[in-house]
């Protein structure tokens, strides 16, 4: 399931938070007040260490390299592991561009009967009258989309955005 914590966006930089509940729901709408651009350092090496990890040559504006609809464009907030195999985690936050087209094996975010998932779309079996919303963790079914349900797909999540500081790894 989803927490559908949704962030509307006016990308143009640091953002300030403003905090609303709707139905249940928190909405939290963001306003921008500069551009701020960050150094990227290349050579940021999973394996062993590398000698370019101190060398920044260029700067990254995350709102530029992520957001390519920013008027389309929103934050949804993750509750469960039905999508860990995809790299998406309980309490990760998903950009969902609504302006992306769909197309099989996208992961969609989308209104199905009433609730909203995130989950991989599988049109390969459109032919035969039902499309699939399959999730990225085996212990969960394949969500059948046929005729008798309501589908509104929202958009297509373009990335994932993590706080590494509440994942930890303890030896």
């Amino acid at each position: 399931s989803v927490d559908f914590c949704v962030f509307f966006v006016i990308f143009a930089g640091r953002m300030e938070k403003k905090k609303e509940l709707i139905d249940g729901s928190e909405i939290i709408g963001l306003e921008a007040e500069k551009a701020v651009s960050l150094p990227l350092y290349e050579g940021g090496s999973a394996g062993f260490e590398s000698p370019a990890a101190d060398y920044a040559h260029e700067s990254l504006d995350m709102n530029e390299r992520f957001v390519h609809h920013p008027e389309a464009s929103y934050f949804l907030r993750i509750k469960g592991d039905s999508m860990i195999g995809a790299g998406i985690m309980d309490g990760d936050i998903c950009l969902v561009d609504r302006m992306e087209e769909p197309h099989d094996g996208a992961i969609v975010a989308a209104w199905h009967n009433g609730g909203q998932v995130v989950k991989y779309l599988d049109t390969s079996t459109r032919d035969k009258g039902y499309l699939r919303l399959v999730p990225a963790n085996p212990a969960y079914p394949p969500i059948i989309v046929d005729a008798n349900d309501q589908l509104i797909i929202q958009g297509v999540v373009t990335s994932v955005h993590r706080d590494t500081t509440k994942h930890r790894c303890t030896p």
